[in-house]
């Protein structure tokens, strides 16, 4: 007789959220082998890019236009490009469009438990030799039930608590009109015909301020300190993010020194439009923070549509008062796109450090002061590049991680990690929690991607696919880059590569124009030559008689 051999049971891992984050955790812990359990307080997936016509508290919101800053083939999913036919920059219902395609053809969606919220992620007592986590969860039916996971993913967003600083503006309380949260904002129709305060200057205030200067009577939007102001659309009406995020570039970045780039960047945007005749200059440089991505601000500006104004010093009824001592009457409404601030009460408090609250995180991802790392936030930093590829390589590094495939290394090596990192970060933003999300893009996502095992390897790649490691080094460094080998290889990841300016220009080619024909240019370079021997002859008739006019 052989002893039966009791077959191993896969990791569970809770997935808390089923936005694009929660999505691509849940298909990496199963292609890790992990079992994902996903809970998602709403009745559907999308998180974010699900618009809903009133805001809800505690989860994230957006208004009804909202179009996405980095384009289509530097967003997507690694190995799941978005369809050809899609424009280049989608907007909101486009992008949910894509994550439910993305879903279905992961078949993810039987692995959620929707209208289920989770109260509470505890360590279970023996939490230093299983890393298992309690899980108490609350159904639509108000049952409350406790589950036991091997690993948690926390996928829940971090643009749920807007910011609101009221007590910044001495006189708020005489304002006799409305003031909101951007978060609260839907659209303009409440608007028509209004004189609106747009207060801030991120991508929100800017978006926001376009928009209601095309039916205000007169839209103002405040700033403290100026923005850098950048089109979706550069040379050759080419996507922004796949000419600017390339490897090659990145490499003469860091060797330039940072004040040439400065001047050069900046002088470039002054010669599209005067930041400082627009009223936009902004106190910092450009690559010390991050620049708003905006068609249409200048040109609503030169339209005398929407004005630029310092930072707001007071108000005193309808009447609002600057820093610079202009005033505006009859202000009827006042917009706040003063950002978010983030907290997972679920969590237990000792992750926080501080009395704002801030969660220390390595690489953005993993609390240091576990004593197993069976747990990851993810999703909870700011880039100016793409979002949801950066997520996923967090993803299916956090899905390794657990799954025992990858180790991280001492806490003392980590938390001095993060302190270096948030000390970088401090010239550009004071606030130590602020400083403490920013990451620079292709460094960030190609630190993960060494950890994972999939960072593209240029020179071997030039060696061997000259083709495609032309493209992975000059070219965008699109998502698709990071599936070429090892762990999560996809066999489509090449051909990818080699077509993704055809799918950037696919939804543009919608009228036929013909190529100009060699005929054309025959008949041209004929016509040419009959018209200078016309001339010729003519020439030669003319000048005899000029020569016997005595």
């Amino acid at each position: 007789m052989f002893p039966v051999q009791t077959p191993i049971m896969a990791k569970r891992v809770a997935v808390i959220g089923a936005g694009s984050s929660g999505l691509t955790s849940i298909k990496c812990c199963l292609d890790e082998g992990l079992e994902p359990v996903c809970f998602e307080s709403s009745d559907d997936i999308g998180g974010l890019w699900k618009f809903k016509e009133q805001p809800e508290a505690d989860r994230c919101s957006i208004y009804r236009s909202v179009i996405v800053n980095t384009s289509k083939e530097m967003m997507c999913y690694s190995d799941f490009p978005m369809p050809d036919h899609f424009p280049n920059y989608v907007n909101n219902s486009t992008l949910l469009q894509y994550i439910r395609l993305y879903a279905g053809h992961f078949n993810l969606l039987k692995h959620i438990h929707f209208q289920t919220t989770v109260r509470s992620v505890r360590q279970r007592p023996d939490f230093s030799n299983s890393g298992q986590w309690e899980v108490v969860t609350v159904d639509r039916d108000g049952r409350e039930e406790t589950h036991v996971f091997d690993g948690v993913l926390v996928c829940a967003g971090h643009y749920t608590q807007p910011i609101k600083p009221l007590s910044d503006f001495p006189g708020i309380d005489t304002f006799p009109g409305t003031i909101i949260h951007s978060w609260e904002y839907k659209d303009s129709d409440p608007y028509l015909g209004k004189r609106v305060v747009v207060v801030g200057i991120g991508n929100s205030g800017g978006d926001i301020a376009v928009e209601l200067s095309r039916v205000c009577e007169k839209t103002f939007l405040s700033t403290r300190k100026g923005a850098w102001v950048i089109g979706r659309v550069v040379d050759r009406g080419l996507p922004l993010d796949m000419m600017m995020m390339t490897r090659a570039r990145d490499l003469f970045y860091w060797l330039l020194p940072r004040a040439l780039l400065n001047l050069i960047f900046e002088r470039i945007l002054n010669q599209r439009y005067d930041h400082k005749l627009y009223g936009l200059q902004p106190v910092h440089r450009i690559l010390d923070h991050h620049i708003v991505i905006n068609d249409d601000l200048p040109g609503r500006i030169l339209l005398g549509d929407l004005a630029m104004k310092s930072n707001v010093q007071k108000f005193q009824g309808s009447m609002v008062f600057f820093n610079d001592g202009t005033v505006e009457e009859k202000i009827d409404a006042v917009i706040l796109c003063t950002g978010y601030d983030y907290k997972f009460p679920f969590l237990p408090t000792s992750l926080s450090s501080g009395s704002d609250g801030d969660l220390k995180l390595y690489r953005r991802i993993f609390p240091p002061s576990l004593e197993r790392p069976t747990l990851a936030i993810l999703g909870l930093f700011q880039t100016k590049g793409a979002i949801m590829p950066a997520v996923e390589l967090q993803a299916r590094w956090a899905s390794r991680v657990i799954a025992g495939l990858n180790h991280l290394p001492p806490a003392e090596k980590m938390v001095k990690s993060i302190e270096k990192d948030v000390q970088a970060n401090l010239k550009s933003y004071p606030s130590p929690k602020l400083a403490a999300l920013q990451v620079d893009h292709i460094p960030y996502i190609d630190s993960i991607a060494k950890e994972v095992g999939v960072r593209p390897n240029i020179a071997w790649l030039l060696l061997k696919d000259p083709a495609v490691g032309l493209r992975v080094f000059f070219g965008p460094c699109s998502p698709y880059q990071f599936r070429l080998n090892g762990p999560g290889h996809w066999s489509g990841a090449r051909q990818a590569i080699l077509t993704q300016w055809d799918r950037v220009a696919k939804p543009m080619n919608t009228r036929s124009i013909p190529e100009p024909s060699s005929f054309g240019l025959i008949s041209w370079l004929g016509l040419s030559g009959g018209a200078a021997l016309i001339f010729a002859l003519m020439a030669m008739q003319i000048i005899p008689l000029f020569l016997n006019s005595d």
